[in-house]
């Protein structure tokens, strides 16, 4: 029971947090879901796999479970950004394997029964899902069925519902493993190399040529003979149209106005640290001064030379001046910076120690079952650098045994006075006059965007195939809104000013949009016209080539008439072809030449060659072990290929930088 008191503990705090959700399901008008809901069509929806679309109502729902799931295995209810973007992976990866890998898998004939998932959730093969879980292992770290079956058993008892909503999440993710395992099976258990084969991959590493070669490289001016037709382009586009297959996207124009500090704000920022200049120099609690009166904190961190660059290097020169201790006031740009030294001492850059829970009841028995390890200095931990070998010390919750650590060389604690000027309501204020004057000359019309920028006196960025994913324009960062604007916009249109971080106002003009598809041939025909010149202007050459080298049967005869000389290469590998130095066609084609018979001309890619191997040699660098290696690895990348490659085929489509 005393593992099952545990689990009610971990998990109580966000029963609160489940009540109130409850109760605003009371609050919201049933009809206003509803209507919202309605008014969504398949444009709207967060994506679509195998077929089958995906609302954002069904999404969010996910979304939402995962959300209580990332709340019962955390123990708070508070979610960053960064949280939240895992969390909506989260519920669109459960979506694909749900639609896509699962139904794949069964339809391969994969199955997981009854009695499997009774293994794989509480038998001698339970799933790592299961028995790497902290909440059904004991106070070793060892799975214990026991503290599973209590939990199971308290399911029933428990009102929230989210013993209940854990364990299904649980069950799935383990079925789901086990899926994969046996889906991935599939293709390690067929990566078999037979004799014939290993023997194939042996020969072709450990053979090598040796060749003799003329070359003539291509030339970089243009020839006005050599015509491309449309139909010619045309031809090429439809017969290699694949590769030309793009996401849909929107080329637009946008001006950014970025808040900057003005000299007063710069100068604000110097007066307000020179008027605590002096309590900072004097303070006895430092901790509690810098917490009110700086942008920067004060940590107890052990620093040696050099270490305080990356705050700036003024700093870092004077903390390790001779007697230094409290500065004058450093300026850096917009930053300020006063230092003062609080302590000097010898100290490790890291140290081996083990480590088990505070809160463990024998501490020194399972220290002595605990893993030894080297760990550098790292924030929070600073009195386990600074205690003695063979001592214990208790930091954030853990207690630490130190073993032994690494030579002490000379640090410095030092407390940093920052203050970087910010603009001030009036800078801002400014700022988005001048944006507002812009936008307003706009007028929604990209005829009138141009002239504004004109009378403006201020550059437009040009941002060609934006995918709807965007989040960021050139070096500003978390643009969405500019993003779902332009998504939403008509070709010609303006957007009003939209600001970002409260750092910078964008007004945008929508100057292209392209579907998703197949690139138009217009804005693709320029690059084939160069590959199609290319592939006719090396023909050309061959055969100038050819007509210059006419009953020649000697290199160096050949070598005269084409102005040249022959050169020599030893040593060459088909296997390695691209680390020879040489052009990978030319190689290609000599590797199955017949030895001591005249080649070419043959168009490569830089120039036309005409060639004759001269002696084959055989190696034993590269074993049949070698080659059994390589395909390991060749599987490992096959394995890693088969989810992308099912999302290509059934053309999933993620939508959801639409929403969020």
């Amino acid at each position: 029971m005393a593992v099952l008191e545990t689990i009610r503990v971990k998990l109580g705090i966000l029963i609160t947090v489940l009540i109130a959700v409850a109760l605003l399901s009371f609050i919201i008008d049933p009809s206003t879901l509803q209507s919202v809901s309605s008014s969504m069509s398949s444009k709207y929806d967060v994506g679509e796999i195998d077929g089958k679309s995906i609302s954002y109502t069904d999404f969010q729902a996910d979304v939402d479970k995962f959300t209580t799931i990332n709340e019962i295995l955390t123990g708070s209810s508070v979610q960053n950004e960064q949280q939240q973007v895992s969390i909506r992976n989260a519920a669109w990866q459960s979506l694909i394997d749900k639609h896509l890998f699962v139904k794949n898998a069964k339809a391969a004939g994969l199955n997981v029964g009854e009695e499997e998932m009774v293994d794989i959730i509480s038998g001698d093969i339970a799933s790592s899902v299961i028995s790497q879980n902290p909440a059904f292992c004991d106070e070793n770290g060892v799975f214990s069925k026991e503290a599973l079956l209590q939990f199971i058993g308290a399911i029933e008892s428990d009102q929230t519902g989210r013993f209940k909503l854990y364990w299904e999440y649980l069950q799935n993710a383990a079925q789901t493993q086990q899926y994969y395992a046996k889906y991935m099976s599939l293709f390690t258990q067929s990566n078999f190399a037979n004799a014939l084969q290993l023997a194939d991959q042996v020969a072709e590493n450990n053979n090598t040529f040796n060749v003799e070669f003329v070359m003539v490289p291509f030339c970089f001016a243009m020839d006005s003979t050599i015509v491309i037709s449309d139909s010619e382009i045309k031809k090429y586009y439809e017969s290699h149209k694949k590769f030309y297959k793009q996401l849909a996207s929107r080329d637009i124009e946008y001006v950014v106005f970025e808040v900057v500090p003005t000299a007063e704000d710069i100068a604000a920022a110097n007066q307000s640290l020179i008027a605590v200049y002096d309590e900072f120099s004097t303070t006895d609690n430092m901790k509690s001064f810098l917490l009110a009166n700086s942008d920067r904190q004060f940590d107890n961190t052990w620093y040696k030379e050099g270490e305080l660059n990356r705050v700036a290097k003024a700093v870092n020169d004077f903390a390790f001046s001779k007697n230094a201790s409290v500065s004058e006031v450093i300026a850096d740009g917009n930053t300020f910076y006063a230092v003062r030294v609080m302590e000097e001492s010898m100290v490790p850059d890291s140290v081996y120690v083990k480590y088990v829970p505070a809160q463990s009841e024998n501490v020194d028995s399972l220290m002595t079952l605990a893993e030894a390890q080297w760990i550098p200095q790292v924030p929070g931990f600073e009195d386990v650098m600074t205690a003695k070998v063979n001592s214990q010390v208790t930091v954030n919750g853990l207690v630490f045994k130190v073993l032994d650590r690494t030579a002490p060389v000379a640090k410095k604690r030092v407390a940093i006075l920052e203050k970087t000027a910010v603009a001030s309501k009036e800078t801002v204020n400014n700022c988005y006059a001048k944006a507002n004057t812009f936008a307003t000359k706009s007028a929604g019309k990209y005829e009138n965007f141009q002239k504004a920028i004109t009378e403006e006196g201020v550059y437009a960025h040009p941002v060609n195939k934006m995918l709807e994913s965007a989040d960021r324009l050139g070096s500003v960062e978390g643009t969405k809104e500019v993003t779902r604007w332009a998504f939403d916009a008509k070709v010609g249109d303006v957007s009003n000013i939209m600001t970002i971080n409260n750092n910078y106002f964008i007004v945008a003009a929508l100057t292209g949009a392209h579907k998703e598809g197949y690139t138009d041939i217009k804005e693709v025909a320029s690059s084939i016209r160069n590959i199609l010149y290319d592939e006719k202007a090396g023909e050309k050459k061959a055969a100038e080539v050819a007509e210059k080298i006419e009953g020649l049967t000697d290199l160096n005869a050949i070598a005269e008439a084409l102005g040249t000389t022959v050169s020599t290469k030893d040593g060459v590998a088909f296997s390695s072809m691209t680390s020879q130095g040489l052009d990978p066609k030319f190689i290609g084609a000599a590797s199955v030449a017949e030895e001591g018979k005249i080649y070419g001309p043959l168009a490569a890619n830089i120039g036309v060659y005409v060639y004759k191997v001269t002696g084959r040699d055989t190696g034993a660098f590269f074993t049949e072990d070698d080659a059994k290696a390589r395909d390991a690895q060749m599987a490992q990348y096959t394995t890693q290929m088969v989810l992308p490659v099912m999302m290509d085929d059934a053309d999933v489509k993620d939508n959801r930088a639409r929403f969020f």
